[in-house]
C-alpha cells in the first residue's frame, strides 16, 4: 500500500491539517484489480489502517487528519479500525456517495460519534442536490481548476455559513495571495508552497550565512570539529540544541565548552546532527511545511537508495533531498543557491538539470508527494521496485522526522 500526507494551510501558511491519500495496489501491474477486484477488502479504510499502525502523532502532530472513505467503506465499523481520537479524524467523502437517505443517515451517525466530515469533487450542478449532505459537512473542498471557487464561496457563505471552505489545487503563491486577500477560505491546498524560484530576490540574511558556512564545513571530508564548534557558538539556539543532545547521550558529562560538546558527539554524529538541525534553523522564517518537506525528502531518498540500486550513494541522496528546496529557502534560483553550499556534481546535476542517477529518486519523490499513483506505479515497474519497500521507506521517514523534531515523544 502506498500512502502520502498532503498538507492543508491557513492564510498564514501554517499547517492546520493533513490529508492522507493511499493506493492499495499497483493497478498498472495488476489491471484486473480495476474490475471487480478493486472491491476486495472494500470495507477496510487504508488511511485509518495507516494511522493505527504508526500512530496519529507520527502522521500529524496535534492536527486533524483527513481520511478518504468510499461509498462502501463509509458503512464499515470505523471505530474498530482505528482508536485515534474521533475529533482528530475528518472523514473525506466525494460525489460517489449519493445524497440519498441511506447515506445521509449514516453520515449523521458518524457525526454523532464525534467524527468530522468533509466533501470534495462536487460539481456546481450538484450543489443543490447535495443539500442534505452539505448540511452535515464541517469542510467543503473547492477545486480551483474545475469550478469558479470565488462564486462557490459566496454560495456556501450564504447557505452554509458554518462550513469551512478549502481552496484546492492552488499552484502558485500569486494565486494563494489573491485568494487570501479576497478572504472566505479557512484552508488552502496545493503545490504553491514548494514552487521553485526562478529569479533571485533577496540577499541572504547574515544569520543564514553562518548556517551555510557550517553546512559547508561539515560536508567537507575530514572537517575539523573545532571549526564547526566555533561556528555553532555564534548561534544561541544551535548551541542549546547541541548541549541538549550531548547531555542525552552522556549523563553527568560536565561539558566545559562548545568544542568539548562537539568532541563528545564525534565527527560522524556531529555531521548528521548539523545537516538536520542547521537546515531546520536555516528554514525558520519559512512555512514549517517546507522544513518538514526538506527533512522528509532527505530521509525518504536515503531509504530508497537500495530500491534504486544506489546503496553506495545514501549520503548523497540524503543531502540531495535536504537541499531540494534550497531555492525556496534562499529565494534564489537553484543554480545560484547551490553555489553557496558545497555539494557534489551529481547532486547539482540532479537538482539543477534533473539529470543523472540521483535525479531518478528525486523525480520519484516529487510524484509521490503529489499522490500521482499512476506515475508512481509506472516507475515501480520501470525500476522493478516493490510497493512494500516504498511504503516502509516513507513510513520510516515519518518516524525519523518525528524523532528529530519532537524527540520521538
Amino acid at each position: 500500500m502506498l500512502l502520502v500526507l498532503i498538507p492543508l494551510f491557513d492564510e498564514n501558511m501554517a499547517v492546520c491539517a493533513y490529508s492522507i491519500f493511499t493506493q492499495k495496489n499497483n493497478y498498472l501491474l495488476n489491471p484486473i484489480l480495476l474490475g471487480t477486484g478493486q472491491y476486495d477488502g472494500a470495507t477496510s479504510i487504508e488511511g485509518l489502517e495507516m494511522i493505527q499502525s504508526i500512530g496519529i502523532e507520527t502522521l500529524s502532530d496535534n492536527k486533524e487528519v483527513f481520511v478518504p472513505v468510499t461509498n462502501i467503506s463509509v458503512f464499515a465499523d470505523i471505530e474498530a479500525q482505528c482508536d485515534a481520537p474521533h475529533s482528530r479524524i475528518v472523514l473525506l467523502i466525494d460525489n460517489t456517495i449519493p445524497p440519498v437517505e441511506m447515506y445521509v443517515n449514516r453520515l449523521k451517525e458518524l457525526k454523532d460519534k464525534g467524527y468530522k466530515l468533509a466533501i470534495r469533487k462536487l460539481a456546481v450542478s450538484e450543489f443543490e442536490a447535495y443539500r442534505p449532505i452539505l448540511q452535515l459537512m464541517d469542510y467543503v473542498f473547492l477545486n480551483n481548476h474545475k469550478i469558479a471557487i470565488d462564486k462557490a464561496k459566496i454560495y456556501f457563505g450564504k447557505l452554509y455559513p458554518n462550513v469551512k471552505l478549502c481552496a484546492g489545487n492552488i499552484d502558485t503563491m500569486e494565486i494563494f495571495e489573491e485568494l487570501k486577500v479576497t478572504g472566505g477560505y479557512q484552508l488552502y491546498e496545493g503545490n504553491f508552497y514548494r514552487v521553485p524560484v526562478t529569479r533571485g530576490q533577496n540577499e541572504v540574511a547574515p544569520l543564514k550565512v553562518n548556517y551555510i558556512e557550517l553546512l559547508n564545513t561539515v560536508n567537507n571530508d575530514n572537517f575539523e570539529l573545532t571549526a564547526a564548534a566555533d561556528i555553532i557558538g555564534r548561534d544561541t539556539a544551535l548551541t542549546i540544541s547541541l548541549l541538549k543532545i550531548v547531555n542525552r547521550m552522556a549523563v553527568n558529562s560536565e561539558i566545559t565548552s562548545i568544542r568539548h560538546a562537539a568532541a563528545m558527539l564525534g565527527q560522524k554524529e556531529l555531521k548528521k546532527w548539523i545537516n538536520t538541525a542547521v537546515v531546520n534553523a536555516l528554514y525558520a522564517d519559512k512555512p514549517n511545511e517546507v522544513t518538514r518537506l526538506s527533512l522528509l525528502r532527505a530521509k525518504f531518498a536515503e531509504n530508497l537508495a537500495c530500491a534504486f540500486g544506489l546503496a553506495m550513494k545514501t549520503d548523497e541522496l540524503f543531502l540531495m533531498g535536504l537541499f531540494s528546496v534550497l531555492d525556496v529557502i534562499l529565494e534564489k534560483p537553484m543554480e545560484e543557491a547551490l553555489k553557496m553550499v558545497q555539494v557534489s556534481a551529481k547532486i547539482s546535476e540532479a537538482l539543477i538539470h534533473g539529470k543523472g542517477e540521483l535525479a531518478q529518486v528525486l523525480e520519484f519523490m516529487v510524484q509521490y508527494e503529489s499522490a500521482n499513483w499512476q506515475e508512481i506505479s509506472r516507475q515501480m515497474i520501470l525500476y522493478n521496485i516493490e510497493m512494500d519497500k516504498v511504503t516502509e521507506a516513507y513510513k520510516d521517514s515519518l518516524r525519523w522526522y518525528r524523532g528529530v523534531m519532537f524527540g520521538g515523544k
